[in-house]
């Protein structure tokens, strides 16, 4: 059901991706804004949304949710990569381009973050940038991430290897910064 709202954020929704979203998601991930930010080089065609649909969003082992303003998707955020065994996830979202800057991504990364320490019993949740994308450094900053460390000339975007810049947040210090 597409208004089924998972967590409710101050500004957003975050609610479970449905095969309605596909087209949306297809949409926005093929705009080079979002694409060269999350470190893709080709197209996404139909199928290849609903199979990311069907094998990732789908998957047990992650959280995938669509973000929601005003009734009207605006990006994605997920867990991906737990480990239930170290208790471990790394963070992902985009936002789709024309709601840049207005609070959303923060809003749903502090929303998930919480779902992750209080729900899912994480013990650390990580994140992935490249150097050029300082909207979302700042946005992991803001949440309590902190930079652990650079992997230098990791990926290859937009004509150039670009640096990745690896975050961590432990579940204790998000409780001393939300205490």
């Amino acid at each position: 059901m597409a208004d089924s709202v998972f967590l409710s954020g101050d500004r957003i929704d975050l609610r479970p991706i449905e095969e309605d979203d596909l087209e949306f998601l297809q949409r926005e991930i093929n705009d080079p804004r979002i694409w060269r930010a999350i470190g893709r080089s080709r197209p996404v065609n139909g199928p290849q949304e609903r199979e990311f649909f069907e094998n990732v969003v789908c998957d047990d082992d992650t959280v995938n949710l669509l973000i929601v303003a005003d009734s009207s998707p605006v990006g994605t955020i997920g867990l991906n990569a737990i480990e239930w065994e170290t208790r471990q996830a790394e963070i992902g979202y985009w936002i789709a381009p024309e709601h840049h800057g207005q609070g959303y991504g923060t809003d749903a990364a502090t929303r998930l973050v919480a779902y992750g320490f209080d729900q899912l019993g994480l013990h650390k949740i990580t994140a992935r940038v490249f150097e050029f994308n300082e909207p979302s450094r700042r946005l992991l900053e803001s949440v309590g991430f902190t930079r652990e460390g650079v992997h230098r000339d990791d990926v290859f975007v937009d004509g150039a290897f670009q640096d990745t810049y690896w975050y961590g947040l432990l579940e204790d210090e998000w409780r001393s910064e939300t205490e």
